[in-house]
């Protein structure tokens, strides 16, 4: 039963939730149908690392804002103090198991889930002009597959990236999946997403970036990167890569690997090549 529930650290009580059609959670009704229809600007939270992550969003005045929250009464206990971050005015909702799978249509052995709101997005000239006069930024061409723009946010908040920046055609980074592959460093590192990959790395290059385009063909190995003050590193979709407008426009480099392998995933690579230019620069 769910009448035992503990005060949170902030005053509020848990509100417990004792049917799976009860109105006040329907957004996390059927949450692997919602993802593939969008959510219209909102996205689910999964597991107590990104939930952290959302927590310190609210913190630190950033563009991310939880609007609710829907644990497994036995994980309560285990994530109070990550809900005394959290205004008084989130609802914490709880469930048992068997609800709780009911709502979300299928088995949720993490037991944590909140629903997110980015509150405001600046235009891709205003999120280059916050960037420091030294500057390393990862620029995304394409990409579609949510694990490999996880793994891409995951390195560029491990390698001190100050900014992302990905073309119109890329996958939403705010995908329930690619989120949780980024550990919640979506939430972290600054992003735009919009416009076609030509103009967006043209606007870089007119601030100063210096810009290297990966591709298995490139021409210089990523070890032999001069360094310089403002670094964009581009990355494209695995199979067709970047277009060629964009290889024959900027510097091209590779990674050095086997002959008998055509190339690395988008995730690995981006973070074999951001270790190696955020090296070259004293970031790390």
């Amino acid at each position: 039963m769910l009448n035992d529930l503990p005060a949170l650290p902030n005053g509020a009580r848990p509100i417990a939730i004792e049917r799976a059609d009860d109105p006040r959670i329907a957004a996390f009704r059927d949450i692997k149908e919602r993802d593939l229809t969008g959510r219209h600007g909102k996205f689910i939270v999964e597991g107590t690392v990104v939930l952290r992550m959302l927590a310190a969003a609210h913190k630190t005045g950033s563009d991310f804002r939880a609007e609710c929250i829907l644990i497994l009464k036995n994980r309560l206990a285990g994530v109070l103090d990550i809900l005394s971050d959290f205004p008084a005015d989130v609802p914490v909702y709880v469930a048992e198991a068997e609800v709780l799978d009911t709502i979300v249509g299928f088995h949720l052995h993490r037991g944590i889930l909140a629903l997110g709101v980015r509150v405001g997005s600046r235009e891709r000239a205003q999120t280059i002009a916050s960037l420091p006069e030294t500057a390393l930024v990862v620029a995304g061409c394409g990409l579609s597959n949510h694990d490999n723009m996880g793994a891409m946010f995951r390195n560029a908040a491990a390698f001190m990236a100050d900014a992302v920046f990905l073309d119109a055609t890329s996958c939403d980074p705010l995908y329930r999946k690619a989120l949780r592959v980024s550990v919640g460093s979506v939430l972290s590192v600054p992003y735009h997403r919009g416009s076609d990959a030509l103009s967006m790395l043209e606007a870089l290059a007119n601030e100063g970036f210096e810009i290297w385009s990966l591709s298995p063909a490139g021409k210089t190995e990523i070890r032999h990167i001069p360094p310089s003050p403002r670094m964009a590193l581009v990355i494209g979709t695995e199979g067709e890569g970047l277009p060629p407008a964009v290889l024959s426009r900027f510097h091209s480099a590779r990674i050095a690997q086997s002959p008998q392998l055509d190339s690395l995933n988008a995730g690995t690579a981006s973070g074999l090549a951001l270790y190696q230019m955020a090296s070259a620069i004293g970031r790390i």
